[in-house]
């Protein structure tokens, strides 16, 4: 009987033994399986994660470029009007510098004594005060004796340097004034100046 007893335990030594063993490998084969899962979905939401990265990256970079672009834009085009208002200033104090009394006295005797009899006879100059006081004092007076043409010299508070001319009593006007002649010298500056810039 002891025997037998012997034996119901080894049996059931055994088979807890066996039953412990495939149960645990039950476990580690679920848990495997679990784990994998979880690895797998790991791997699925990091892939995820750094493309969403990726794809923000870009966005920042190409936001970035497109704002340093609009920058550089920005930066050009507040440099061309600050280069070209410096031009003006500089043109403008030329050409008051430039248009002494003298040089206006030597510019009109030439245009009034080389200009066609079709432009007309009835010529009035416009200028600032001072010059017109100038030209008048014997200039005026030599030049009507020289052309015999009638001459008319008028002040004008908005020319501040140069000259407005006509040669039909006012019906037309050649417009010498120094803001003319500044806009047109900018005018003609201004397209080698941007391709200077735009070449840098």
């Amino acid at each position: 009987m002891a025997e037998e007893i012997k034996e119901l335990i080894a049996k059931i030594q055994t088979e807890g033994i066996a039953a412990a063993e495939e149960k645990s490998a039950q476990i580690i084969a679920e848990a495997d399986t679990v784990a994998q899962k979880i690895i797998g979905d790991a791997k699925i939401e990091a892939d995820k994660v750094i493309k969403q990265a990726d794809i923000e990256a870009k966005r920042i970079k190409e936001s970035t470029q497109a704002s340093l672009r609009q920058a550089g834009r920005d930066l050009l085009i507040t440099l061309r009007k600050e280069i070209n208002s410096v031009l003006d200033k500089l043109i403008r104090a030329d050409i008051h510098r430039a248009l002494t009394a003298e040089e206006l006295a030597l510019i009109l005797g030439s245009l009034i004594k080389n200009a066609p009899l079709s432009l007309g006879s009835e010529i009035t100059v416009s200028l600032n005060q001072e010059d017109k006081e100038k030209l008048e004092q014997g200039f005026l007076k030599q030049l009507v004796k020289e052309t015999q043409k009638q001459i008319t010299l008028k002040s004008a508070d908005s020319i501040d340097s140069g000259f407005i001319i006509s040669f039909d009593a006012g019906k037309s006007i050649f417009d010498f004034s120094a803001d003319a002649l500044a806009e047109y010298i900018s005018e003609t500056l201004r397209p080698e100046l941007a391709k200077i810039i735009k070449s840098e």
